[in-house]
């Protein structure tokens, strides 16, 4: 039996991928504020853990992975994946709290969540295990006006680097998954809003082609380890976008 932990696992991609783990047979453990979304994920599923907790509480994060661990015996993956935008402008227009907020979200929150798997992973028997990160295609070229969620996805990578190195001794691989323009709710949102105002949409994907990619890095042995992979919707404007 498998063990993964998501976070932001009540909506979007976190949740793409908690359904499609549990569908290959893995035990999932949700992670996120809203314990009515996260049962509503988990209903019909026995082997998914509702755990609600706020990834920045250090006390909440510790809690939900020991009792995993406690039920499940072991943790084998953690997707570190939850996140949020904040406020969109130019920086003198960010409010300083905005900035707080999607730090302690999208940085401080990965950092508790790795450092709870990594003690787990590290300790456990046999040893070892993997965490995947979920860093953006901002944590390679900022779209304009993102100031704080593109500087915590590039603090990420160098998260996901320290992790990578620091868990070579436990056999604990860290990797990065970099996602451009997946159809999740809040891509369609973003959609309808352009449409209304007369644009042309950002080309999108299929969440699946996430969902997919997680489960290859997943199924890979130890010894492997895919350190960066970007999936995006083909004709998004990535490569060229700086």
């Amino acid at each position: 039996m498998s063990t993964i932990i998501i976070t932001g696992a009540s909506s979007g991609i976190g949740e793409a991928t908690a359904r499609a783990f549990l569908d290959a047979g893995w035990t999932v453990g949700l992670i996120a504020r809203r314990a009515d979304r996260l049962e509503a994920v988990a209903q019909g599923q026995d082997r998914a853990v509702v755990l609600p907790c706020d990834v920045t509480d250090p006390d909440a994060v510790e809690q939900a992975f020991d009792g995993f661990v406690e039920q499940t015996g072991r943790l084998d993956m953690l997707f570190n994946n939850a996140g949020m935008f904040g406020h969109a402008g130019p920086i003198d227009e960010v409010p300083v709290e905005s900035w707080l907020q999607v730090v302690n979200v999208n940085l401080t929150g990965m950092f508790l969540c790795a450092r709870q798997a990594f003690k787990h992973m590290r300790r456990q028997d046999p040893q070892g295990g993997r965490i995947v990160n979920n860093g953006s295609i901002s944590a390679h070229v900022p779209r304009d006006g993102s100031v704080s969620y593109t500087a915590t996805k590039h603090a990420v990578t160098g998260l996901t680097r320290t992790l990578s190195l620091d868990g070579r001794p436990f056999d604990i691989a860290c990797g990065q998954i970099d996602i451009g323009n997946a159809r999740t709710d809040m891509v369609a949102e973003q959609h309808e809003r352009a449409i209304a105002a007369g644009q042309e949409p950002d080309p999108s994907m299929d969440v699946k082609n996430v969902t997919d990619a997680l489960l290859y890095m997943a199924g890979l042995p130890l010894e492997a380890n895919v350190q960066f992979m970007t999936v995006m919707a083909t004709k998004m404007p990535y490569i060229g976008r700086g």
